[in-house]
């Protein structure tokens, strides 16, 4: 019987328990993508805490994929010196970190990247910044494939110990693998095989940069929650059975989108005053409006992409699964993992309010941790603020 405290190996990688750190935008990078010293204590503390495996937040692979104002790159061999400061904290403390590398796609701004966003097709506007993405052209499409595997040798070089693709919450890969987002007729979309394409390409062309045996993971959404049928939970086991003839080393599973769904990410409270204060006065009252239609519903609810997982599970025989989503019990956790429907658990949102929650849960002290899932942190991030927890209860 598996335990919470008991070590796995990912790949040729010890990690020391179950816990995962899950990608989390910190907002804390320079406005040109270098590693402060600001991020770098966020992850000193956090190892500090124990956690088995940590995961920054997301880091662009090009120019044009980065997502927010003051997110960490990996776009350029300038950035591998601050990258290395990164995980040389984490190693210090006796920790074990991959980089999650990614690419926005579609879900950027004009004003951040310099170009109109692009992405598989071009239909609709996204509903939160009103753009209608430009279509990646094929050359395009091969010049994002060539940044991922640019990037995945800067995290090596960098002295990571794995590499975690994003493949989830409405980013570039997620837009490749959804129906509702790629349209396309070419070797690139058509068929589920032809939308899987890239990501498959993308995971190729990573471990020809990265020795043998270090752990290549993949973020893969559930459910998209999109406006019309995208990534399904049936969709993701067939494409979770794809990645398991690859030999990929593990999956997170999670759900939502950035633009079309991100209260399916982090179900919980609507932060309904803290999102309508970042936006410009143009929009604050259609926002507020919408906002307010979804207060309510989208109430906590624990474990929420475990059903998902449970249909996922018996597709991997042997490749190492996490979850994410709104684990709050040390009791509910441990039984998953006992069980066998999970191998690791994944956290955002309880670490930002608890960096060392671990030492309570191994010492018997706590069996729930005190985040309110008010989501006030994540609403501060959108509003390119730094992550903390701002829940004063």
């Amino acid at each position: 019987m598996a335990g919470l405290f008991t070590p796995i190996k990912y790949g040729s990688v010890a990690i020391k328990n179950r816990f995962v750190h899950s990608a989390t935008y910190e907002a804390m990078a320079s406005e040109t993508g270098e590693v402060t010293e600001k991020l770098v204590k966020r992850y000193q503390v956090l190892a500090k805490g124990e956690i088995g495996l940590i995961i920054p937040g997301q880091m662009f692979v090009h120019p044009y994929g980065r997502a927010s104002q003051f997110q960490t790159g990996i776009h350029r061999d300038e950035m591998v010196p601050g990258l290395k400061r990164l995980v040389d904290a984490v190693h210090e403390e006796g920790g074990k970190i991959f980089l999650q590398i990614s690419h926005a796609g579609r879900q950027t701004k004009k004003a951040l990247i310099g170009r109109r966003p692009m992405g598989p097709s071009s239909f609709d506007r996204d509903p939160t910044n009103m753009v209608k993405a430009a279509e990646m052209s094929k050359e395009e499409i091969m010049e994002s494939i060539a940044a991922y595997g640019d990037a995945a040798r800067r995290a090596v070089e960098a002295g990571a110990d794995g590499i975690q693709l994003h493949a989830a919450h409405g980013y570039l890969i997620n837009q490749f693998l959804s129906p509702y987002f790629n349209k396309r007729k070419d070797e690139w979309g058509g068929s589920d095989e032809k939308r899987f394409s890239f990501l498959r390409e993308g995971i190729q062309i990573c471990r020809e940069s990265m020795p043998n045996g270090m752990p290549l993971s993949v973020k893969l959404n559930t459910q998209d929650f999109t406006p019309n049928e995208g990534v399904i939970p049936a969709l993701a086991a067939k494409y979770s059975s794809w990645l398991k003839e690859m030999n990929v080393d593990g999956l997170e599973l999670s759900s939502g989108s950035a633009l079309y769904a991100f209260m399916n990410m982090s179900r919980g409270d609507v932060p309904l005053n803290e999102m309508v204060a970042g936006l410009p006065g143009w929009k604050k009252p259609m926002g507020r409006m919408i906002l307010k239609k979804m207060v309510g519903k989208f109430n906590l609810e624990e474990g929420y992409n475990m059903d998902a997982a449970k249909l996922i599970r018996p597709r991997l025989n042997g490749t190492i699964l996490s979850v994410v989503g709104g684990f709050r019990r040390l009791s509910h956790m441990e039984k998953l993992v006992a069980e066998g429907h999970t191998d690791m658990i994944a956290m955002s949102r309880p670490f930002i309010r608890e960096p060392h929650i671990l030492h309570q849960f191994k010492e018997g002290k706590k069996d729930t941790v005190s985040c309110q899932s008010c989501n006030k942190c994540l609403a501060a991030v959108a509003n390119e603020q730094s992550v903390r927890c701002f829940n004063t209860d």
